[in-house]
């Protein structure tokens, strides 16, 4: 059963991203996060997990100071799982302003990132997984739809070919992990390249 720290959670999440959207959409960001918190669900983990699920971008997206009060709110486990799925800050990333730079620090981080995952806990590899099921689903059905199509990738620092590949190694990733999620994504993105016009080779 959840509880009112799940309750919590939602409220916390619902106000550290208030003013945020989907990207390239008017879509709240609460939206996403409570999808991953279902997906989490849905896939097997317990409640701190959910709740990860529901915070796992306040780091990257509003910034390190939030550390410290979902540490004291939601407890030490939360908060390892969070920094676990966190590959950069709001402040880290707000001192880039050059083009070129965000690239290249895009490409650092998602390297770091993969290399992170082959050796991250299990319910850690779960809050991910869905948060990256989530974000491919969503992808996916903008290029299913003909007003977005694949101006999609226009989104993405790292543009068509940088988001099909970080898909396509995150889904070898999660498979060669064996996450309970493994073969949802690996659906999602060879439905991806497919729309993109790419074939989804899977490494090996």
């Amino acid at each position: 059963m959840l509880s009112e720290r799940f309750t919590a959670a939602i409220d916390y999440a619902r106000i550290a991203h208030a003013d945020q959207t989907r990207k390239g959409t008017a879509i709240p960001y609460l939206q996403h996060l409570l999808g991953v918190a279902s997906l989490v669900l849905e896939y097997g983990g317990d409640e701190d997990q959910a709740i990860a699920g529901l915070l796992h971008d306040v780091l990257e997206d509003c910034g390190e100071a939030h550390a410290s009060a979902i540490g004291e709110r939601f407890g030490a486990r939360v908060l390892a799982i969070v920094r676990g799925c966190t590959d950069g800050t709001a402040e880290a990333k707000a001192g880039l302003t050059d083009p070129g730079a965000r690239r290249r620090d895009w490409l650092r981080r998602k390297q770091g990132y993969l290399n992170h995952l082959a050796h991250a806990s299990d319910e850690m590899l779960l809050v991910s997984g869905c948060d990256k099921l989530h974000n491919a689903r969503a992808i996916v059905g903008d290029l299913e739809r003909a007003a977005v199509g694949p101006r999609v990738f226009q989104r993405f620092t790292g543009g068509r070919d940088g988001t099909l590949t970080y898909y396509r190694l995150l889904a070898d990733l999660f498979t060669q992990r064996g996450s309970a999620m493994a073969p949802a994504i690996e659906i999602e993105v060879e439905r991806m390249h497919a729309l993109a016009g790419e074939p989804a080779c899977r490494a090996g």
